[in-house]
């Protein structure tokens, strides 16, 4: 199988490089399979605008590319469940759109030692189901054969039981919000200490993740001198920020960007 990637962000502005992405599947070969994040892009947290993924659905039918969902941070987008899936929704909508969806409820629901998701196929016609369902069992026979039920079972009664449903969902909301307040509390704490450069991205960006363009030097200088832990390429889990460790992830970061300068920045 041959691989080839394209281009999804821009590290001047710390977006969507959506020309370049264009641009780049416009040169795909018929019949390649698309590989996307449903929402909350990792690592880059940055996602197409409704607009852009209407271009992008526009694209794959006029080349005949497969989309292939990768949909592992559903509810961490937003906060909400069918505003995360409205991509996947867009696509699977359009008549004559064949896809495939892999949902992951690892983090979603805290499940993530359990490995539990979901494999879909959209199909245009019953014959074709039943011909990706006989490859399908093809390879699962060998790899795993039957998948264990205990996750599956935990997320099945959830999405069965109203209550549960609905306490799930509010739960999603207040990780997603504070996600999000995390990521004003430290664009506040690097405009405090008068950071170089434009960090308002932070809070454009979505998701568990962050990514910063800091460079793998400045990633190293923090890790060593700062015992601050994150990617060599940039990227931080916001996840992981707090209000009371805000202020040393900001001071670590422009201690960075002053001991290994980058014209980037």
């Amino acid at each position: 199988m041959q691989v080839q990637e394209y281009r999804y962000f821009d590290p001047a502005t710390r977006g969507l490089d959506f020309g370049g992405l264009m641009s780049d599947l416009s040169s795909a070969e018929p019949g390649s399979v698309l590989l996307l994040h449903a929402c909350a892009h990792n690592p880059t947290g940055v996602d197409p605008t409704p607009e852009q993924w209407n271009s992008i659905l526009g694209l794959t039918q006029r080349r005949r590319l497969l989309p292939f969902f990768d949909s592992a941070y559903q509810g961490f987008a937003s906060g909400d469940l069918d505003r995360d899936a409205a991509s996947v929704r867009m696509f699977a909508g359009t008549p004559g759109v064949e896809m495939i969806l892999a949902q992951s409820y690892a983090k979603n629901m805290g499940l993530y030692g359990e490995r539990v998701g979901a494999l879909s196929v959209v199909a245009n016609t019953s014959d074709n189901a039943k011909r990706v369902q006989g490859q399908l069992g093809l390879v699962i026979r060998p790899m795993y054969s039957n998948p264990p039920i205990h996750g599956a079972a935990i997320a099945q009664r959830i999405m069965e039981d109203p209550e549960l449903l609905a306490e799930w969902k509010h739960e999603l909301k207040g990780m997603a919000d504070r996600i999000n307040d995390m990521r004003a509390t430290l664009f506040d704490a690097l405009v405090a200490r008068n950071a170089p450069g434009d960090w308002s991205f932070i809070k454009k960006q979505i998701g568990m993740f962050s990514f910063t363009g800091l460079t793998k030097a400045q990633c190293e200088h923090m890790t060593n001198k700062w015992h601050v832990y994150l990617t060599m390429d940039g990227r931080i889990s916001m996840a992981g920020v707090r209000k009371s460790t805000a202020g040393r992830l900001a001071d670590a970061i422009v201690d960075a960007l002053k001991a290994a300068p980058s014209a980037r920045m």
